[in-house]
């Protein structure tokens, strides 16, 4: 037995369980039982007829398991003969563990949501004394959280980490910048127990320190989602939180494993919310199922309160009639400088391109591709049942362009000089160029209808007047008429973007 304060553990036990049809609630069964286990020389540590549907769970030492099933079966034959009772067995390999607490349905819920279902509870009101029997490999973490609920102990967070480019590093050194001030102000103590990119993985159940750049640098283990789940259950790690910082196609499709198996999800990458409306609500379907939360605001606008203004104003029931606004800081950065600046539009693009605006081929941004995702993603935040190809996409890129290699391309760019001076040139006087995601239509239908393409706007409107790579999004509603709720700021760099993911960490944190 290991003792802290009121919590007691009583290891090396196991459940004999009853089954049958109709057999709970039969008087007289609770006292057959423990005169017939007391007459084997059998101590019984509790009866209970909470456990199993329609049955009665017994504990007792895990040494005298075989002998009180034997016994049993032999005591209660008769009703086994006549189907009252079904089956006789043992589980071994539990403990206890008692503690003392008025607050027993919130320390329940908390082990639920670490997938930990006791398998008997007992509970003495008057006392407030509970004891709960969970699997032996099960205890230390039942025991990690009772202790944090109960004794108010700071509640500790394991964080996996995948990808650590420029947002997933920066996010390492914001949480080990932050660590001691979150310890101290929320009571939250943040662990990072793995980090990995698609090639390598790091795993430290202690956390990982200043040093974890080297660490990853002489790791010799192999990416794996099931060596990492596999971990988490080996070292008892509660409270677990997954964070996605790749732009992976592929490691999206573990997500529902990683629900599963008992972990939330922190995702900047925007694939999984953009994927058909079927999978996109099966993993909706699982989180429900396993009480766990999926937070991704930096899928649009980076650190920008966007997506949480947007579901908040849906749940409430205000009808959201339209969204429209800047949504790329590489693009925002390129047609609010090539607008007011007598340079060539290529030009413009090697700027960005040298300031790490753009992804390393600029036509990822130029093909309106990552746009639309993000269009995509506020559209689903309104329930609408669009797919990817539902959007209208003006691809910046001449067809001709399309399918040279990056190296080429980058040196052709002066190709698009001509065209693109012509557009500019043929504008309204004091107008200027945008590239903006449009969603509108009757949005309180299955589907709205969603454009992504350059338009010409007055200089001195909303989106006229943006500046550097900032984006603009202006939510139009039924209450707020033509006046938009503007939301409007950096919506692009790895710092804005970590800082993000590091805001939806602590938010999951905080709830679990």
């Amino acid at each position: 037995m290991t003792t802290a304060d009121t919590i007691n553990i009583y290891r090396n036990k196991a459940l004999v369980n009853f089954e049958g049809k109709d057999f709970l609630g039969q008087i007289g069964v609770d006292s057959r039982i423990f005169k017939t286990l007391n007459d084997e020389g059998i101590s019984v540590g509790v009866i209970s007829q909470q456990a199993i549907e329609n049955g009665v769970s017994v504990l007792v030492d895990e040494k005298d398991a075989e002998d009180a099933v034997r016994v049993l079966a032999e005591e209660f034959k008769n009703e086994k003969a006549k189907g009252a009772v079904s089956n006789i067995y043992n589980i071994n390999n539990v403990a206890v563990i008692g503690f003392v607490s008025e607050n027993y349905n919130k320390i329940l819920s908390e082990l639920q949501r670490n997938k930990i279902f006791p398998l008997l509870l007992n509970q003495i009101a008057s006392a407030g004394r509970v004891n709960i029997v969970v699997t032996d490999n099960q205890t230390e973490i039942a025991k990690n959280i009772i202790e944090t609920e109960i004794y108010g102990k700071p509640k500790v967070v394991h964080l996996a980490l995948i990808g650590h480019g420029n947002v997933g590093g920066t996010l390492v050194e914001q949480i080990l910048d932050s660590e001691h001030d979150i310890l101290k102000r929320k009571r939250l103590q943040l662990k990072i127990v793995a980090i990995a990119n698609s090639r390598k993985m790091a795993l430290n159940k202690a956390g990982f320190g200043s040093d974890w750049r080297q660490k990853i640098n002489y790791s010799q283990t192999d990416s794996s989602v099931e060596n990492l789940i596999q971990y988490a259950k080996e070292h008892h790690l509660e409270n677990l939180v997954m964070v996605d910082n790749t732009a992976s196609k592929d490691f999206v499709k573990h997500y529902d494993s990683f629900v599963d198996n008992g972990f939330d999800i922190v995702s900047s990458n925007k694939i999984y919310n953009t994927l058909p409306i079927s999978s996109y609500r099966s993993l909706r379907k699982s989180l429900e199922k396993n009480k766990k939360k999926y937070l991704y605001e930096t899928n649009v606008g980076a650190g920008l309160p966007l997506i949480d203004t947007i579901k908040l104003l849906h749940l409430s029931g205000e009808n959201i009639t339209r969204i429209k606004g800047v949504f790329s800081g590489s693009l925002s950065y390129i047609f609010n400088n090539f607008s007011v600046r007598n340079e060539n539009f290529s030009t413009i693009i090697g700027e960005a391109m040298e300031k790490g605006f753009t992804e390393p081929d600029p036509r990822e941004d130029l093909s309106g591709n990552d746009v639309a995702r993000k269009l995509l993603i506020l559209a689903r935040e309104l329930d609408l049942i669009n797919e990817f190809s539902d959007i209208n996409i003006q691809n910046l890129i001449p067809e001709h362009l399309l399918s040279i290699d990056k190296t080429e391309f980058i040196s052709r760019l002066t190709e698009l000089d001509e065209e693109y001076q012509k557009i500019k040139e043929n504008q309204e006087p004091e107008h200027v160029l945008r590239y903006v995601g449009d969603l509108h239509g009757d949005l309180q239908k299955d589907k709205g209808e969603l454009d992504v393409k350059l338009i010409s706007v007055p200089a001195n409107s909303a989106l006229g007047q943006l500046k550097g790579s900032d984006s603009i999004f202006e939510i139009y509603t039924e209450s707020y008429g033509e006046n938009p709720i503007v939301i409007m700021g950096a919506g692009a760099g790895a710092k804005v973007t970590a800082r993000g993911v590091f805001g939806d960490i602590l938010r999951v944190s905080e709830t679990k």
